[in-house]
């Protein structure tokens, strides 16, 4: 029986499970030890909160959190209650955050505390300002209420513990109607990503592609009951929400959480927690095949490894299954607007099939090839990848223009990826129509980032690419055209970079230059970037500066990533 059809709603299958695998570990993060059943009553607890918190049917709830229990619980309750999830990014800054925030005009939101050293807190109430008790932040007048998840919360907001407990005046068969309310064909969450304006998008997924998407992905990967599951992927993405999260709930997975990527903790707990199952990017486990301390660690339960996210090395797959011995590893492809799943390798693929390409459609989807009239490709040819199926989001939430931009009339989604598909199905990505890059396993998009950077008063363009990273696997360079009479270095850019935006997309090398190279439409041409603008070509340039003053020289400055990763 198909996944949407047997659990009926994410709520249901939290049901489902808290009582098919009630007495096994559901989540683990140290000393916290929770069972399926109590996971099913923390989830019903939380449900009941946020009915008393006024949560209606179809409210967007967000959860800007890392890595830890009570964001299952928060969110989980949250989707109970009936509401829509809205994860956000936890490398955002406040005004990232408050974008999205206010443009779902989300009713209640739980916040972390203090992670990576950052008052979340604080940074929202810079962005959107001290509110009142009815708006506790006044750029956000929709947002009622904000639940600090720790034990204590400043003035105006409401701890978890508080939280929890305003949820005791809603009985149980009130929260039971609630939960069986909700409709497969309703809206789960609303997941953003952005395009080639920059501008983030979210994409609007329900409670049956969800399930039906990692009841397959589940199938295919070989997750089973008694698995143990770190999610080093943060949950806010869809892969770590709902490969993680979802998929572990559906066969009895224990869920190991870890809010931040740190090869010494994962190698830690892949010891102690007897971890079996490790998806995430490339790097991660590029990670623990190079570290120096590997062999003092356990790490023989591992059997699962999934990744995807950048290109592989078939050294990589070579390395895992024989200096780890790990059983099975797959590798994938997918977008958020696509629930996060198109293609995956199948257990038994040979090792070259896992690391040149991202396997084969999943059932019920089609992939087509095609060129820049639509038309489709042969085996071999490359052309921008279109997807059909069941799990094709909704739409982008509140955007039919850019709806329909994506998603044409025969219901083909437009991934703006260029791939190959060879003679058995496998699909090889081969370059990003949209520019975008992957640092570390976090999409990266330029025009996003040149937006925030033409912010900086002294910066009049500019324009960024991805370039290859040993550790990320790529990493943002940007070239820079200072205003004229600007006092501005490479140090400066990437300090304000790092005020401005999330970490992962911060330039880790700036390039200064006369002007950008453009085609004769005016649009730069990132290729000659890419390869790389010569110190002669920018002499050259200086010679046809109608502004009749000397460029500043091109300068290359470049910085170790920080500590904090990606």
């Amino acid at each position: 029986m198909r996944g949407d059809l047997q659990w009926g709603s994410i709520p249901g299958l939290v049901r489902y499970a808290a009582r098919r695998y009630a007495d096994r570990e559901a989540v683990c993060d140290g000393r916290t030890r929770i069972t399926y059943r109590e996971l099913g009553e923390r989830v019903e607890r939380a449900a009941a909160a946020a009915v008393a918190a006024g949560v209606r049917p179809g409210d967007r709830v967000a959860v800007w959190a890392p890595n830890t229990p009570e964001w299952i619980t928060a969110a989980l309750g949250a989707v109970t209650a009936g509401g829509v999830l809205v994860p956000v990014n936890t490398r955002f800054k406040g005004a990232e955050a408050a974008d999205i925030l206010a443009r779902t005009r989300a009713r209640l939101l739980f916040v972390t505390g203090t992670f990576l050293g950052t008052s979340y807190v604080a940074s929202l109430r810079r962005a959107a300002g001290r509110g009142s008790a009815n708006a506790p932040l006044s750029g956000l007048p929709d947002l009622a209420e904000v639940v600090v998840l720790s034990r204590d919360a400043p003035e105006d907001f409401r701890s978890w513990k508080d939280f929890l407990a305003g949820g005791r005046a809603v009985d149980a068969e009130a929260v039971r109607r609630r939960a069986d309310a909700v409709d497969g064909d309703a809206p789960s969450d609303i997941t953003f990503t952005s395009g080639t304006t920059g501008s983030p998008k979210g994409a609007v997924i329900t409670h049956a592609q969800t399930l039906r998407v990692y009841e397959v992905w589940s199938d295919l990967a070989g997750l089973t009951e008694g698995d143990r599951y770190l999610v080093v992927n943060p949950f806010f993405h869809t892969f770590g929400y709902k490969a993680g999260i979802i998929a572990s709930l559906m066969r009895g997975a224990t869920i190991v959480p870890q809010p931040v990527f740190n090869v010494d903790t994962v190698l830690a707990n892949v010891a102690a927690e007897r971890i079996s199952v490790l998806p995430g990017p490339p790097t991660l486990h590029q990670s623990i095949l190079d570290h120096p301390g590997r062999d003092k660690h356990d790490l023989s339960a591992l059997r699962l490894v999934v990744t995807g996210a950048a290109v592989v090395p078939l050294e990589l797959v070579e390395r895992l299954r024989s200096e780890l011995r790990i059983g099975t590893v797959l590798t994938a492809y997918g977008l958020t607007e696509a629930s996060g799943t198109v293609t995956m390798c199948r257990r038994g693929d040979p090792a070259q099939a896992v690391a040149r390409t991202s396997g084969r459609a999943i059932p019920d989807t089609e992939v087509r090839i095609v060129d820049g009239r639509g038309r489709s490709l042969p085996a071999g040819e490359p052309g921008e990848v279109l997807v059909r199926g069941y799990h094709v989001m909704r739409g982008y939430f509140e955007d039919p223009e850019a709806t329909a931009a994506a998603i044409d009339a025969q219901g083909w989604l437009r991934t703006g990826d260029v791939g190959v598909l060879d003679g058995e199905g496998n699909l090889r990505i081969t370059d990003r129509i949209k520019d975008m890059f992957i640092v570390g396993g976090f999409n990266a998009y330029p025009a996003e980032i040149e937006q925030i950077l033409c912010r900086h008063p002294g910066i009049r363009e500019a324009a960024v690419v991805g370039v290859p990273d040993r550790r990320l696997g790529e990493v943002g360079k940007a070239y820079v055209v200072r205003n004229p009479d600007a006092v501005l270095t490479g140090d400066d850019v990437m300090a304000w970079s790092r005020r401005e935006m999330a970490n992962y997309k911060v330039p880790r090398e700036v390039e200064f230059i006369a002007e950008l190279p453009r085609n004769a439409s005016g649009k730069v041409v990132k290729g000659r970037l890419r390869q790389g603008v010569s110190r002669a070509r920018t002499a050259h340039m200086a010679t046809e500066d109608d502004r009749g003053v000397p460029p500043p020289a091109a300068t290359t400055v470049l910085r170790h990533p920080p500590r904090e990763s990606p």
